[in-house]
Order: structure tokens, then sequence, then C-alpha cells
């Protein structure tokens, strides 16, 4: 492990010796991550992309890519585009990347099934804002909307997302 790895504690995640809190998947976390389970995948995860919304901030970092309008992820297991950044119209199952809620205004993105997917293991994990303190996701890693933006300005292409194994910490890190 190195400082500029992302590591989720009892406490929550640190990064750069400080220690953000944060919110995990409603079903815990999981070695064996299954498509829907809502869970948080145990493991190291490397920060792949970094994208954000331009209408709505400045860019956090000078690798960010700004989400367009008709922008979505794919998130059907039984169709080619499975766990893929899509454009709409797109014909099956995916989640709006640019929502009319700030959920997804800054998106950090995982290899967490990707790019290339195994159909049923689990859509992409993404490193998001949060809902609100203690309220979990859908098996993301959810921050505080300016702990979120601290972290995205200081990450780099391949930096880490490691999630320790079950007893390592709580389900959630509301604080």
């Amino acid at each position: 492990m190195t400082p500029q790895d992302l590591v989720l504690t009892p406490r929550g995640v640190r990064f750069l010796g400080r220690i953000y809190p944060c919110v995990l998947g409603h079903g815990g976390l999981k070695t064996l991550k299954k498509e829907g389970d809502g869970a948080t995948p145990v493991g190291t995860h490397e920060i792949v992309a970094l994208h954000y919304r331009p209408d709505r901030m400045a860019a956090p970092n000078a690798w960010a890519t700004p989400m367009r309008p008709g922008d979505l992820w794919c998130d059907d297991p039984a169709h080619v585009d499975y766990n893929q950044p899509v454009r709409a119209p797109h014909p099956a199952s995916h989640e709006v990347m640019r929502r009319a809620d700030p959920l997804y205004d800054l998106v950090l993105v995982t290899d967490w099934n990707y790019p290339h997917a195994t159909p049923g293991e689990g859509s992409c994990i993404f490193v998001h804002q949060w809902r609100r303190p203690g309220f979990p996701t859908a098996g993301c890693i959810a921050f505080r909307r300016d702990h979120l933006r601290q972290i995205a300005s200081q990450l780099l292409p391949g930096d880490r997302l490691i999630v320790p194994p079950l007893g390592a910490g709580p389900r959630h890190h509301p604080r």
C-alpha cells in the first residue's frame, strides 16, 4: 500500500494520511459479488477514469473527462454492452450518468469487472457523492461532496481503491 491508495478502514477511507467518512453498498462487503446484490466488492480496484459534470463544477483534475448529455452505463448482463459506457438511446438496461440529482456530478470509475466484463459479476463500482450520511449505495463507495472533490483533485490514473475482507470494518462509515 502507498499513501496514494484509497484504503477502507473501520473509520472510513484513508487517503494521503487523512480519514474520509464514506458509505458502502447496502449488501455489505463481499468477496463473491454478483449483479444486483448491492454489495461492495472486496479487493484492490484500480481507478481507471474520472468523470465530472462540467455544467455543475470545474474539472477537479487535469485528467478528468466531462460527462456529456446522453452518457449512460449499461447494466444488463445479457447485453453485449454489459458494464460499458454507452450513449443514448440505448436499448438495454442502463444507468444515466448525468443524473438530475448530484450523486454522479463527480465519478471515479474502478476496474471492477471493467473493461472486460463477465456477465453477472456486477456492474462497475464507482466512487461518487453520497446521498446523505449513513444512506447506503447499490454497491459503490460514496463520500461527502467536498471530500470527494478533495480526493479527486489529488488522484492519479492507476491509483487504487483497496477494500479489505469482511471484518475489516463496519458496513457504513457515515461520520
